[in-house]
């Protein structure tokens, strides 16, 4: 039967979610204790998350035996085994055409920033600035909503080849002492979003313009190539 598992994770106890060679990432986790109950299985990731990005609620697909029927045992005995990074939080049968990554309608990411200095426990989970003008950033975000040429807003290297995206809906806003930048597409290139986030952060601290990001989003010059830091980054929905 075909599962669909939502979980959350740490990104810094990882070196991303996808299986790499002799590298220890969030899917190599969870097929180590798959094999250790007896589950010969393959992961599907709804989407890919570099090194110390983080997730509250990633989904995969797998393939499990019938007689898996009990899912709250199932999840007991998963969050018993996986790493204290990974949490399992629901379990769930789904159509044998389901497959995570294929079947997403939306993605949603969130990028955590905050004006209060950061200390040994949460650095790794938001990244600090100097100050915040919300209003600027609120009608900044507003320039990447529709579709877009993001050739110059994605890593080096990506194996992508057709660089137009379409973002539904952003939004920036302040949750208690954290500022969030909100992200809804379909599917995003690598490291976008922080390039993304970068460029926000240049025009707050009025180093770049809205002008320099309409006239990078045009593909008429790549004006800024820096991506963010991971640690603020994370997958937070993904709808079906």
């Amino acid at each position: 039967m075909n599962l669909k598992f939502t979980i959350s994770y740490d990104g810094t106890a990882f070196c991303g979610s996808q299986k790499q060679p002799n590298k220890n990432t969030v899917e190599d986790e969870l097929l180590k204790v798959f094999k250790s109950i007896n589950i010969d299985t393959k992961i599907i990731l709804s989407g890919r998350t570099d090194r110390d990005v983080h997730a509250t609620k990633q989904v995969f697909n797998a393939f499990i035996p019938d007689y898996w029927s009990d899912f709250d045992k199932l999840k007991k005995i998963i969050n018993k085994r996986v790493d204290k990074a990974i949490k399992i939080l629901n379990i769930s049968r789904v159509d044998d055409k389901f497959h995570a990554r294929f079947s997403a309608k939306t993605r949603t990411y969130r990028y955590l920033i905050t004006t209060k200095p950061t200390n040994p426990f949460n650095q790794k989970y938001i990244t600090y600035v100097k100050s915040v003008d919300e209003e600027l950033l609120k009608l900044a975000i507003k320039e990447f909503e529709g579709v877009h040429d993001f050739i110059y807003f994605h890593k080096t290297g990506s194996e992508k080849e057709n660089t137009i995206r379409e973002i539904f809906k952003t939004k920036f806003y302040k949750y208690r002492d954290i500022y969030v930048f909100n992200f809804t597409a379909n599917s995003y290139l690598r490291s976008q979003i922080r390039l993304m986030v970068g460029f926000l952060l240049e025009i707050n601290s009025k180093k770049l313009t809205i002008d320099d990001l309409k006239k990078q989003l045009n593909c008429e010059k790549n004006i800024f190539k820096t991506p963010i830091e991971p640690n603020g980054l994370y997958l937070s929905k993904v709808k079906y």
